[in-house]
Order: C-alpha cells, then sequence, then structure tokens
C-alpha cells in the first residue's frame, strides 16, 4: 500500500513549533482542563472496546441509530480511517468531494480508485451532475466533509439529499466528515440519521475545543461498524478512558454552553477576519465553521509562496491554499483566542502593506 505524505501536516511540521502565532490551526480554541471532571479511576481499557454500550446508545440516540451502530474512536480522524478499511479493506472506488482534508481523498486513493468533484470557486458550489457521473458500478462510498474544509461551504439540505439519494441507487454509502456541522447557527441533520447509507464521522475536537481527548466516533450501518471495529483491534484497540470520561461530561449538561460559547466566539472572529479581507480587498466564500479560503493578492507567484513569506517574516503561519489543489489560495483558521487572531491579522497586514 502507498499512502501519499500528508502535506498539511509536514507544513505544520515545518513551521508550527517555532512560529509565534498559528493562524492555519482549523479548531476552536481549546477549552481549560478544569471544566472537567478528570478522573475515570482504574486507568485501564475500556470495556468493550468499542466504548461504554451505555454511552454508544446515547450516542446513538442523536442519529436515530442503535448502540451497535456506533464505535468510539480517536479522533475523526481514525474514525474515517476504519470507514475507509471497513468499505475498501479489499479495494473497490470512491467518489470524494474535494477541495478537503487530505485524509479523505490519499487514504481511499491507497486502497482503491478515486474520482474527485471539484468544488469551483468563488461560490463552492457542489455540482450533484458531477457526483451522478463520477458512480461507477463498483463504487463503494461517496466522500463529503459538510460544512467544508477549507472553504466553509455549507452544502445546503437539498444538494445532500441528492447526494444521498445518488448513493442509495448505486447501492453505496455516503459518508460525511461532521466535525463543524455543531458550529453552525443551524445544523443540518447528520448523515447517518437519513437512513442505512448514511455513515456520519465527528469528535470533540473542532466545535467542542477537546483537540486533546482524541475522542470522535463512527455511526452508520451495522456491518460497517463491526468491520472499523475489526480494524480498529489493529489500530488502538478502544478509545482513551479519560477521554471517553470527559466526552461524557462534554455531551451532557455542559454542553449547551459549550456549543454557544464556541459559535459566539467562531462568529466575533469570522465577522473580523471579514474586515481584514476587505480592507485589502481579498475575495473569500463567507465560510461556515473556523476556517476561510482566501484568495492571495495577484503580485504572489502562488501561495505557498505567500505563506512561506509570512511566516518568515511574521512569524505567522497560514495554510497554502495548494495543499488542496488550489495554487493562488491560502487557508486561514480563526477558532483561537480573539486577542491572538487580532495579533495574527495585525502581523499579516504588516506583510501585506509592505508587499501589496
Amino acid at each position: 500500500m502507498h499512502i501519499e505524505p500528508f502535506g498539511l501536516e509536514r507544513w505544520f511540521a515545518e513551521y508550527e513549533h517555532k512560529a509565534d502565532i498559528m493562524l492555519a490551526e482549523s479548531g476552536i480554541r481549546s477549552l481549560d482542563a478544569d471544566h472537567f471532571d478528570l478522573n475515570p479511576g482504574k486507568l485501564g481499557y475500556v470495556i468493550p472496546t468499542n466504548g461504554d454500550p451505555e454511552f454508544r446508545a446515547d450516542v446513538g440516540e442523536r442519529y436515530d441509530r442503535s448502540a451497535d451502530e456506533v464505535l468510539f474512536t480517536c479522533g475523526t480522524q481514525e474514525a474515517n480511517f476504519l470507514s475507509f478499511l471497513s468499505l475498501l479493506g479489499d479495494g473497490g472506488h470512491s467518489v470524494v468531494v474535494t477541495p478537503t482534508y487530505q485524509a479523505l481523498h490519499a487514504v481511499p486513493e491507497a486502497m482503491g480508485e478515486v474520482s474527485r468533484v471539484w468544488l469551483e470557486p468563488p461560490e463552492w458550489e457542489l455540482d450533484v451532475d458531477a457526483v451522478a457521473n463520477a458512480i461507477r458500478d463498483d463504487t463503494r462510498v461517496i466522500v463529503l466533509n459538510n460544512p467544508n474544509n477549507p472553504t466553509g461551504r455549507y452544502h445546503p439540505q437539498e444538494k445532500v439529499d441528492a447526494l444521498y439519494d445518488l448513493a442509495e441507487d448505486a447501492g453505496a454509502y455516503l459518508l460525511c466528515d461532521e466535525v463543524y456541522r455543531l458550529l453552525a447557527d443551524d445544523p443540518l441533520p447528520p448523515m447517518a440519521s437519513m437512513g442505512e447509507h448514511g455513515i456520519s464521522t465527528t469528535s470533540l475536537t473542532k466545535a467542542y475545543g477537546l483537540a486533546g481527548l482524541r475522542f470522535g466516533w463512527l455511526v452508520g450501518a451495522e456491518e460497517v461498524v463491526e468491520g472499523a471495529w475489526e480494524w480498529k483491534d489493529y489500530t488502538t484497540i478502544s478509545p482513551g478512558i479519560v477521554g471517553q470520561h470527559v466526552a461524557r461530561q462534554a455531551l451532557g449538561e455542559q454542553e449547551d454552553g459549550i456549543l454557544a460559547e464556541n459559535r459566539d466566539l467562531a462568529e466575533r472572529n469570522r465577522n473580523r477576519v471579514r474586515e481584514f479581507v476587505e480592507s485589502f480587498e481579498l475575495d473569500w466564500y463567507d465560510p461556515v465553521g473556523v476556517n476561510g479560503f482566501i484568495r492571495i493578492p495577484e503580485a504572489f507567484e502562488d501561495g505557498e509562496a505567500f505563506c512561506r513569506g509570512v511566516v518568515e517574516e511574521e512569524s505567522v503561519v497560514l495554510a497554502p491554499g495548494n495543499l488542496f489543489g488550489y495554487d493562488r489560495y491560502f487557508r486561514i483558521g480563526f477558532g483561537l483566542p480573539a486577542d491572538e487572531l487580532e495579533e495574527g491579522l495585525s502581523r499579516v497586514s504588516a506583510f501585506l502593506d509592505r508587499r501589496v
């Protein structure tokens, strides 16, 4: 099996630890641990290893699914990886809507064939007909990230419904990475709640500000979940017991407060980035979530040259658009604390003042 190097992670490895400000982070600012009781008792394995049955049942209710249709994972990354192993472990064809997080197309490409359906600027609108034309007799999964990373485009319900119908007609699954869903003011129903052909993956990372827990889940048809669990025996075996303990609290009485606070922060920061974009007459699609995809000024060769200039001169990390297939763009993350965002934008503004 050959898999492409993860470009974004290699970019972070080059710059993240020595730069002052991280404006490429794709999640909301992290919560302090003192929000939670951190003592789960004995630090053994979670038993059974797919997650506590009562807690899985609670999560499953959010999707009108049973406990046996839920698997707890180490973040959304593992949920997606195990889903692809379950669906594509012996090969097969996937249709992936891009641009998107690299793992959502690189992992299926390592296992089989992938047809990528590209969103086009400036609106990044989903072309359902293009997805339909990409489906083959051996298509096993259609992959969507909604709201989309990096563009922030939230595909509307009628488009999602159309993709679900395509998957059902093809005897395939529609997998939706929904890590940003609950940052929307009016979230769409989760994919796994739409029927047997829907798969939802998510975690407490992006919307809840709990990246360090590494706690996520996969929800879908029992055969898909069972296959993913079999592969999980060879990866992380079980979710972390501390993560599961804190996740119960985050999804309990604290949930509404956490999400309300995070949505408010995302909205205020989005407004501030919008001011920055407009002040330099840059172009972007007004995003849902905490990522924006901004077109670089014409004075720069490409997004990578622009981002290298910013980090080397101003010690601010941005994500080059070429990592997502669009070399005239860069991704900015605005989920961090407002004062850090303000300082980062000030430095990027100083860079642009010198160069444009």
